[in-house]
């Protein structure tokens, strides 16, 4: 799979995920982790796959008060420098907006996605997912597209030799004060 922007250049750190249109078997006992270091949530977004424990971490010697007022989850978690809060399912799929109470320009991402099957994309915009044959709804998304809630989907049915090409019709939005780098979504390549 292959993702482009609007001019055609390829795009990095894209999530690109399939999911079986036969539905998919729930997992249990994954962990994933959104930190808090330096006043930002690193990373920036996290994709995790729907039953995933997310924990929070402080790695900052300050308070935080982190929150999501999101339909896919909504919560509220006081955050002290070494005081460990129980991690928190993601039992439906969609965005999730982060923010802190405390330090209002933080802004993060965690994306639930209904399938084990995703990665992202690396320099050449190319996304490697092994997929059986098959029906899949298979979708893009990145916080900086044009509306955060914004995915790009495209029903198929894959063969052994299926390679798909998404392009994106508008440019993505400006990066959020530098936070963005080659390596943000290196833990899933």
């Amino acid at each position: 799979m292959s993702v482009f922007n609007h001019e055609g250049s390829p795009l990095s750190n894209m999530v690109v995920s399939a999911r079986p249109l036969s539905g998919v078997a729930g997992s249990s006992s994954l962990r994933a982790e959104m930190d808090q270091i330096n006043r930002q949530f690193v990373p920036h977004f996290l994709v995790v796959q729907k039953g995933t424990y997310v924990q929070f971490p402080n790695s900052d010697s300050i308070k935080h008060h982190v929150f999501s007022f999101s339909p896919a989850k909504r919560f509220q978690l006081l955050l002290d420098k070494n005081a460990e809060q129980p991690p928190l399912l993601f039992d439906q799929a969609g965005i999730v907006e982060l923010g802190c109470n405390v330090h209002d320009w933080m802004l993060g991402y965690i994306y639930v996605v209904d399938t084990p099957y995703f990665t992202g994309t690396n320099t050449k915009g190319n996304a490697d997912i092994a997929l059986p044959v098959g029906d899949f709804e298979v979708s893009v998304w990145h916080p900086r597209m044009q509306e955060a809630k914004e995915v790009l989907l495209q029903r198929v049915t894959l063969s052994q030799n299926t390679r798909l090409v998404f392009t994106l019709k508008r440019p993505l939005l400006p990066d959020y004060a530098g936070y963005e780098s080659d390596d943000e979504f290196g833990d899933y390549e």
